[in-house]
């Protein structure tokens, strides 16, 4: 029988809505193997769910007797592979070091998916430790993984950290995915992949049960290809009905919006669809601020002098250490562990880039230093106080929109990632505030998102905004945003 709620989506998000959850379960893994590990070889999930067809037959008896969990019930998600499941999928951030132990139980944030009915599929590649391994890294690139490929062109970067769960929502592997961001790794895939995924306010989500890298910036959040299904997964993943019902007001009436300038300019043809974009919104009754400043970090000479960087490391120290000692005994404790095992392993492990973050991590005093708490206050006071709460308030708008990201870059293993953009997911990071990347359009057939930026928990809001553009381009309706390499499954 067809899941139940199907009234909450139009049939172009929802397809799989007609099939029952075990059909789509098997209807999904024949994708998978179709573009995965075959043909386009995009490697977006590292590992399946060996008892997701029992779990999926499952939410159908629910269904059946009139017991569905909520608007999602039955549907297929995929799990960034830093996120703790207590099944047989391991958790361990792309990394060789951590596959020798599992996670005791589900993170609170899988324990509150399965609940609200979802099936877990399986878990999503990634860049190894979130990227925060070298600064020579390729996003999308694991030891455990493999390199997961851009599916509207497999010569580019699928983007980072979350790049499994950003292709696999583009391609139709899973209809839902959930990915993990400090600062970009959620924005950039979106908006790579042609998809649409929100970095939540830190703290609105538990996180623990994640493997971490800064308490102060990380978040997880929902990636999907329409607004309201990403909408309809933060209402499962906070336990509300909030989300998905700020989407329904297609009119931006009284909504001011600020064009942030600073962040244009890095690629005149994505600027260009920025453009359009804003007057799309204008045309839905919002009210553009145009310009408003950007907020930018001074750039520091030496890595030294890398306040951002200097917090980054201490918070993945100490975040990491704690994490490590709740996992079961006979994997590594510290990030010196980790350290050891990828120069005993250094074919695979160090085989492309090195891991000079994590060697200087391993040495790095506690939370309580000096340095650490003076480069924290700084940073935030100039991303937060003296950034974008000025902006909002000295110029009276709700939310900031700038092009996220020019489109895809060709990936490069030898030199790691390169290109320029993505300068609107920093000062949001450090400041704690929600950030969404919608796609905008496309630049030579390659998707680009438009960022839309909040005060602290303006997810509605956000949402609001970005399901006004998206209902305005059309894309869903008409098909663009199947990316080509889907058509193999």
């Amino acid at each position: 029988m067809p899941l139940p709620s199907a009234q909450l989506f139009t049939h172009a998000e929802l397809a799989q809505r007609q099939l029952s959850a075990a059909e789509q379960v098997d209807h999904l893994l024949a994708r998978r193997g179709a573009v995965d590990h075959s043909g386009p070889e995009l490697r977006t999930l590292i590992e399946v769910n060996p008892d997701a067809m029992s779990i999926a037959m499952e939410r159908d008896a629910e269904a059946r007797d009139g017991q569905a969990r909520g608007p999602l019930h039955g549907l297929a998600i995929a799990i960034k592979d830093n996120i703790d499941t207590a099944d047989d999928l391991l958790t361990t951030a792309g990394s060789l070091a951590l596959t020798s132990t599992r996670p005791l139980q589900d993170a609170p944030l899988v324990a509150r998916l399965r609940d609200a009915g979802l099936v877990v599929l399986g878990k999503s590649n990634m860049s190894e430790w979130a990227n925060m391994r070298s600064p020579h890294s390729t996003s999308g690139w694991s030891a455990r993984g493999g390199l997961t490929r851009n599916p509207w062109n497999p010569a580019r970067n699928a983007g980072g950290s979350s790049s499994g769960s950003g292709a696999a929502a583009s391609v139709g592997i899973v209809p839902l995915a959930v990915g993990t961001e400090t600062d970009g790794s959620i924005i950039c895939p979106a908006s790579f992949n042609g998809i649409v995924g929100l970095k939540p306010t830190v703290g609105l989500l538990p996180t623990d049960g994640i493997i971490p890298i800064s308490h102060s910036q990380d978040a997880p959040g929902p990636m999907s290809r329409s607004v309201r299904l990403v909408a309809a997964l933060l209402d499962a993943m906070t336990g509300s009905d909030q989300y998905l019902a700020a989407c329904a007001d297609a009119s931006l009436s009284g909504v001011r919006i600020g064009v942030v300038r600073d962040h244009f300019g890095d690629h005149a043809p994505t600027d260009a669809v920025a453009e359009a974009a804003v007057a799309l919104l204008a045309a839905t009754g919002a009210t553009i601020v145009d310009p408003v400043p950007g907020v930018s970090l001074p750039a520091p000479a030496h890595d030294d002098e890398d306040e951002g960087l200097r917090v980054l490391l201490h918070e993945f120290e100490h975040g990491l250490t704690r994490y490590l000692a709740g996992r079961p005994a006979g994997g590594p404790r510290a990030v010196g562990d980790i350290v050891a095992f990828n120069r005993d392993h250094a074919d695979v492990e160090l085989a492309w880039f090195g891991q000079e973050y994590l060697e200087q991590a391993m040495v790095l005093p506690g939370l309580d230093s000096d340095a650490y708490r003076t480069a924290l206050a700084s940073i935030q006071r100039q991303a937060r106080d003296d950034g974008l709460d000025a902006v909002f308030g000295g110029h009276e708008v709700d939310v900031l929109v700038a092009p996220a990201f020019p489109p895809a870059s060709m990936t490069d293993l030898v030199l790691g990632d390169y290109g320029s953009g993505g300068a609107c997911t920093s000062a949001p990071a450090i400041a704690g505030y929600p950030i969404l990347s919608v796609p905008m359009g496309f630049v030579h057939g390659l998707p680009v998102g438009l960022a839309v930026t909040g005060p602290a928990r303006s997810e509605a809001l956000l949402l609001r905004v970005a399901g006004a553009l998206e209902t305005r381009l059309g894309l869903l309706a008409d098909g663009a945003l199947v990316p080509p390499t889907s058509t193999g499954g």
